[in-house]
Order: structure tokens, then C-alpha cells, then sequence
């Protein structure tokens, strides 16, 4: 089978971007033939389907460039040229989109359709009926106002960015985009990462009901099949974006109160200097920050930590950090929102506590920080199981095969 990946992005830019390479070398590995399709980036990697790539905003150069990209923000010309190009030249079997909206755009879903190739769409986040696809207005409140048709609200609640001219395009592409090339109509088949997303797109989105659909967590490539023990330098950890919808503020005021307990904090972000000057101001010495990290000293961290904390308050998807905690064995605190509590498993791989409610977050981890190192053993046995079960590739390329042949006729 011949399948064409499409991403924005020819390079690990986030969790998107991993999943879609992920599944690439494994279709590899089972003896498939992978056709990457993204847009140009000076970080891409090297690829032989280079030539393919149209521009990015970036990338692309000449007269009035500010006024070609808001245009192909909309509708990508090029890119549905290239599409037909690499179409002729490759004859794929399937087309697997990651991530196509205000970048690669609908352009080239009426090429894939003329062409005869069934389309799928791994769904990473709310894009579908949310213009700015989190579920979050511009205070940072969970807010679902636009109810999948009144997207104005997106310009009146400014909810991109904080910026009033992006959220009026958000919410104009969107109006676009429903009107011409419905995901409803141009799309064959929807992969979820979560059952919380399948519900929340349907609500918004009636018509996605009819449409095939399997809910396939996203998965690890390597998964330990040794427990942990007790680590001797007991942290807790979190890493990710340093930004309001991911909870570090009620993080910190959870770990106030926990002077005994120490956390350290892998990422950068936006609200990073105000972390900073709140931990500092409230005399937090069990609290470090790490600054970016990335790959082998990431992993480590990961693999050494007492506990991952996922603290986020808006609507997380499918947390790769969850699953990279899995992976290794160690125990998840997670917040209960969106796609959270279906992989936390309350007292099996980890513990839950109510989004946004720092009391119950500290109460969680005092939990924790009391278990024996039996109890600690028997999380990570939970994880490790949950792991291999759910978030493997020998569970999810079976399931993943499945569902490309079911629209093939295989």
C-alpha cells in the first residue's frame, strides 16, 4: 500500500508532527510506502518529496507577500497544484491528513477526490468547529460559544492570540471553509485520539455522525517493560509550554503549600517570567526551573521522575507528555478535563483532581507523596500495562491497517 502523509510541518514542531513521522516509520517497517506531503520550512528535514513541498508563509518570496498569505491562508493554490503533481507522479492508495488548516488549506481536498483517493483525517485538535481551535476565549476561558456555526463569537471574544485582526480571520476562514469544503462532505474517514473529541466535534458538527470513525490513541515507539522502583531523588515534574491554558500557575500554588515536595519545570513560554516571579516572590526554593529540553535529557527526566503532572486547563486532546510518561513507567497526576481522564487512570496509573483547583492538586500530591514503595511499584505495573495495551504499535497498527482497508475494499 502507498500512503501520502500530510503535515504542515516537515519537522518535529509538536505532538502532531510526531505521531504523523511515527506512523510513517512504522507503515515503513510493515513493508508499506510512505509519500510525505508538508509545506517548505528552513528547519525541514531533508526529504526526496522535497520538490513537491509548496511554500510557506515563510518561505515563499516576491511582491505583496503579506497579501499572498492572507490569501493562502484561506486557499493554497500552490499547494493544489504540487497535490496534483505528486498525485500523477506517485499513485498513492490513501491520503492520511495530520494537519492541513490556515497552512496546506482545503486546496487539496477536491484534488484527492477527483483523483479517487480516500481521505483521512487524524483529528489533534478542535479545528473543525472551533476557529481557534482550543476551546478557549481570549482571557483564557474554556468557551464553546461559537456552538459550531456562530464563529463571529471568535472576533467578538477575540480568542486568537488576544489579537482582534487574527481572530476576525480565523473566524472568516472558517465561514470559508464550511461553505466550500465542509470536512462533512470532503472528508471519507475521522481517526480521534479521544472519545472526549469525537463527542465535543460531533455536538458541533452533526453531520460528522455519518461519517466513519475510530477513536486510536496516539502511541509510543519504545515502551519499558520494567516497573519502576521508589526513585531515590523523588521529583515530580512537568514539561511543556509555559502558557495559562496549561495550568503551571495552579501548579505553583499547589506546591506552596508543599514546601517538603520538589518540583521541577521543563519548558518556555509566554507566562514564563511570571512563573518565575511568582515562585521567587513566595520564597519557593523546592521549585526549579529547567528551561527547553529535548530528547535524550528530556528522557531522562521523564524516566527519573516520581510523578508527571499534566495540570492543563483547557481542552488537552491526547497528551503526548502522558504517553511519554507511560512509556517509561512513571505515574501521571492529571488534571480532569478533555481527553485527560480517559488515560489517567484514577489509582491504577496515576491519580486525577479537578482542573483549576489548586487544593485538590495539592491534596493529590500529598497522596502521592505518601505511598509506599510497593504502591509506588504497583502505579507503574498500571502504566506500563495501560502502555502496552492502548499506546503501542502492536495495538495501534492492526487497528490502524483496518481502517485504511475499509476503504479500500480489502
Amino acid at each position: 500500500m502507498k500512503i501520502i502523509l500530510i503535515d504542515v510541518y516537515n519537522y518535529n514542531k509538536g505532538g502532531a508532527e510526531t505521531v504523523c513521522f511515527n506512523t510513517g516509520r512504522m507503515l515503513e517497517e510493515h513493508g508499506h510506502d510512505v509519500v510525505y506531503f508538508t509545506l517548505k520550512w528552513p528547519e525541514n528535514k531533508p526529504s526526496q518529496f522535497s520538490g513537491y513541498f509548496p511554500e510557506s508563509k515563510v518561505t515563499r518570496r516576491g511582491a505583496f507577500k503579506s497579501v499572498r498569505n492572507l490569501v493562502n491562508y484561506f486557499y493554497h493554490f500552490e499547494a493544489a497544484r504540487k497535490m496534483e503533481r505528486l498525485i500523477l507522479d506517485e499513485r498513492p492508495d490513501i491520503a492520511h491528513i495530520h494537519l492541513i488548516w490556515g497552512q496546506i488549506t482545503p486546496s487539496i481536498l477536491p484534488v484527492l477526490r477527483r483523483h479517487g483517493i480516500p481521505v483521512l483525517l487524524t483529528v489533534h485538535d478542535y479545528r473543525i468547529v472551533c476557529p481557534a481551535y482550543t476551546f478557549r476565549d481570549g482571557r483564557g476561558r474554556i468557551c464553546e460559544e461559537c456552538r459550531g456555526r456562530h464563529f463571529y463569537r471568535c472576533f467578538t471574544h477575540t480568542c486568537c492570540k488576544g489579537s482582534k485582526l487574527m481572530s476576525a480571520v480565523m473566524a472568516a476562514e472558517q465561514y470559508f471553509r464550511n461553505a466550500f469544503f465542509n470536512p462533512a462532505r470532503y472528508i471519507d474517514g475521522f481517526i480521534y485520539v479521544s472519545n472526549f473529541a469525537k463527542d465535543i466535534q460531533e455536538k458541533y458538527m452533526p453531520a460528522l455522525k455519518s461519517k466513519r470513525n475510530m477513536t486510536l490513541y496516539n502511541f509510543s515507539t519504545s515502551i519499558s517493560d520494567i516497573p519502576k522502583t521508589m526513585p531515590k531523588d523523588r521529583y515530580y515534574l512537568f514539561f511543556g509550554r509555559l502558557s495559562y491554558e496549561k495550568g503551571v500557575r495552579t501548579l505553583l500554588e499547589a506546591f506552596k503549600g508543599l514546601p517538603q515536595c520538589r518540583l521541577k519545570i521543563a519548558g518556555t513560554g509566554p507566562e514564563e517570567t511570571e512563573l518565575k516571579t511568582f515562585a521567587d516572590d513566595n520564597g519557593m526554593g523546592n521549585v526549579e526551573f529547567l528551561g527547553y529540553k529535548q530528547g535524550q535529557e528530556l528522557t531522562d527526566l521523564v524516566s527519573n521522575a516520581y510523578f508527571i503532572i499534566v495540570p492543563s486547563e483547557w481542552y488537552e486532546n491526547n497528551p503526548m507528555t502522558i504517553i511519554e510518561a507511560y512509556s517509561t513507567g512513571t505515574p501521571v497526576i492529571g488534571a480532569r478535563i478533555g481527553g485527560i481522564p480517559e488515560i489517567v487512570v484514577d489509582r491504577v496509573t496515576g491519580y486525577q483532581f479537578e482542573s483549576g483547583n489548586a487544593d485538590e492538586l495539592k491534596t493529590t500530591v500529598a497522596r502521592a507523596d505518601a505511598l509506599t514503595a510497593n504502591e509506588y511499584v504497583a502505579l507503574s505495573e498500571g502504566t506500563l500495562r495501560f502502555a502496552h495495551d492502548k499506546l503501542s504499535p502492536e495495538s495501534y497498527y492492526p487497528r490502524l491497517m483496518s481502517f485504511y482497508k475499509s476503504f479500500l475494499g480489502r
